[in-house]
C-alpha cells in the first residue's frame, strides 16, 4: 500500500516534467522557426538578405553568452537547489518574451527590437533546458529514463504540430480570421505570439505543483564567474581521468548535435529554394516534419531502453546519413523527394536528441546533473560554427564550379557534420564510467 501511495507523486512528477517539452515548444516552433524568425526577416522590416544576416548575427551572440554562462548556471542549479525555481523563472521570462514580440510591428524600425528580443529568448531557452535536463533523475529510474526522454520529447512535437494548425487555420490561412482578428499591421501574425505565450504558461502549471524541488547542497559556498570558470577545467580534466569516454561523448555529440540542429534550421531553406515550395507548403511540411520527429523519438526511447543509448543514437545518426544523401542524390526528381527524404532526415533527428540526454544522465551521478548538463550545453554551443560553415563551404563550392542553383548542396555540409559526429561517437564505450559524486 505504502508502495503505491509512493509511486503516484513519481507518476505525478514524470508526467509532469514530460510536459514541460510540450509547454515550451511554442519558442522553438512559433517563434525561432516557422513565424517570429521569417517574419522578421521578411521585406516588412527592409530588405530580406540583410535581415536574415542580422538575424544570423543574433544567433551567433546568443550562442557565445550561452557557452560563457553555461557552466555557471550548471554548477549554481546543483549547489543551490533551485533547479525547478530557475526553471519557472526561465520559462516565466520565455512567456514574457513571447507577448512582448507582439508589439514588434511591421516596419524597419522595430526590426533591432525583434533581433534582442529573440537573441535573448535563445539564451534564456538553452538556460532553461540546463535545469530541465538535470531534473531527468528526478523523475524517472533506471529502467525506464530513456522512454521517459523519448516520451517527452516526442510529446513536445505533438505541441508543435498543434501550433502550428492552430495557428494556421485561426489566423494563417484565413481572409477573415477567427475572434475578430484583423489582418492589418499583421495583427493576424502577431497575435500568434500572443497564443504562444497563454500555451506556455498554462501547461508549466503541472511542472510547478507536481515535480519536487532538489535540497540545497550543505556548506555550500557561493562561487564567482572565475572559480566556476576554474572548475570547469577541473571538471575537463576529471573527465579525461576517470570517464574519458564521457568526454569524448561530449566531444562527438557537440558535434552530431550541430548537425541535427542544421537539419532543422536549413529545411525550410532547402524547402523554399532548392524544391521550390511555397510558403505555406513550408508550413504544411513543418507540421508533417513535427509529426515524423515525434513518432521517431517516441520509438527511440522504447528503442533505447532495449539496444542501448549509444546503439539508438548511432542508428539514428546512420538513417540521417542515407536520408540526407538521398535528399541531394535523387533531388533531380522534385519535391517528392523532399516530401520522402526530408521526412525521413526529421523521423531520426527526434531519437538521436532524446538519446543524447539519457545518455549523460547515466553517467552522471546524482547531485551533479547541472553541472553535467551545463557542460553538455558549453560543449554544443562550441561546436555550433559547424554547420553554418559547412553549408556555406558546400554551398560555396559549388558555384565555384559555375553551378547554378546551389542550396541544393548544403546538404552535403550537413552530411559531412553528422558523419564526423557519428564517427566519434563509435569511439565512445557503450557505458562510460559513473563519475564520482561531489
Amino acid at each position: 500500500m505504502t508502495a503505491i501511495a509512493a509511486s503516484k507523486p513519481r507518476r505525478r512528477a514524470t508526467w509532469a516534467w514530460a510536459l514541460w517539452d510540450w509547454a515550451e515548444q511554442p519558442y522553438p516552433t512559433i517563434i525561432q522557426t516557422f513565424i517570429f524568425a521569417t517574419y522578421i526577416t521578411s521585406s516588412a522590416f527592409g530588405n530580406p538578405d540583410a535581415n536574415t544576416q542580422a538575424l544570423s548575427v543574433a544567433n551567433i551572440i546568443s550562442g557565445v553568452l550561452v557557452a560563457l554562462i553555461s557552466p555557471v548556471f550548471g554548477r549554481r542549479s546543483d549547489e543551490s537547489g533551485k533547479r525547478k525555481l530557475w526553471l519557472l523563472i526561465n520559462s516565466a521570462i520565455l512567456v514574457a518574451i513571447m507577448f512582448a514580440c507582439y508589439f514588434v510591428a511591421p516596419s524597419p524600425q522595430f526590426m533591432l527590437f525583434g533581433l534582442v528580443l529573440y537573441a535573448i529568448g535563445s539564451v534564456v531557452q538553452e538556460s532553461a533546458f540546463i535545469n530541465y535536463y538535470a531534473m531527468l533523475k528526478q523523475v524517472t529510474t533506471e529502467k525506464n529514463i530513456g522512454a521517459v526522454s523519448g516520451f517527452a520529447w516526442g510529446l513536445g512535437y505533438v505541441g508543435g504540430i498543434l501550433l502550428l494548425l492552430f495557428s494556421l487555420v485561426a489566423f494563417y490561412l484565413p481572409a477573415t480570421p477567427w475572434f475578430g482578428v484583423p489582418t492589418d499591421h499583421a495583427q493576424n501574425i502577431r497575435v500568434m505570439f500572443l497564443f504562444a505565450g497563454a500555451w506556455m504558461a498554462v501547461f508549466t502549471i503541472p511542472l510547478a505543483i507536481w515535480v519536487p524541488e532538489l535540497p540545497a547542497k550543505s556548506g555550500r559556498e557561493k562561487e564567482s564567474l572565475a572559480s566556476a570558470y576554474q572548475k570547469l577545467w577541473s571538471q575537463l580534466r576529471e573527465l579525461r581521468t576517470n570517464s574519458p569516454d564521457a568526454l569524448r561523448f561530449l566531444i562527438a555529440s557537440a558535434i552530431y548535435r550541430d548537425g541535427l540542429a542544421g537539419v532543422f534550421s536549413y529545411g525550410a531553406i532547402l524547402g523554399s529554394v532548392a524544391f521550390g515550395f511555397s510558403p505555406t507548403a513550408v508550413i504544411f511540411f513543418g507540421i508533417a516534419a513535427n509529426i515524423v520527429a515525434g513518432i521517431g523519438a517516441a520509438v527511440g526511447g522504447i528503442l533505447d531502453n532495449r539496444m542501448g543509448t549509444r546503439n539508438t543514437i548511432a542508428a539514428s545518426l546512420f538513417g540521417l546519413l542515407i536520408a540526407g544523401t538521398a535528399v541531394f542524390v535523387f533531388a533531380g526528381a522534385g519535391q517528392i523527394t523532399y516530401w520522402i527524404a526530408g521526412l525521413a532526415l526529421c523521423l531520426f533527428v527526434g531519437p538521436a536528441q532524446a538519446s543524447s540526454r539519457t545518455f549523460v544522465a547515466k553517467f552522471t551521478p546524482h547531485g551533479r546533473e547541472g553541472e553535467l548538463f551545463g557542460l553538455y550545453q558549453t560543449t554544443g554551443r562550441a561546436a555550433s560554427f559547424l554547420s553554418p560553415t559547412f553549408w556555406w563551404l558546400a554551398t560555396a563550392a559549388a558555384a565555384l564550379f559555375g553551378i547554378a542553383h546551389t542550396a541544393i548542396f548544403g546538404i552535403i555540409g550537413i552530411v559531412v557534420v553528422l558523419a564526423v559526429g557519428l564517427w566519434l561517437l563509435l569511439k565512445v564505450h557503450k557505458k562510460p564510467a559513473m563519475l564520482a559524486s561531489h
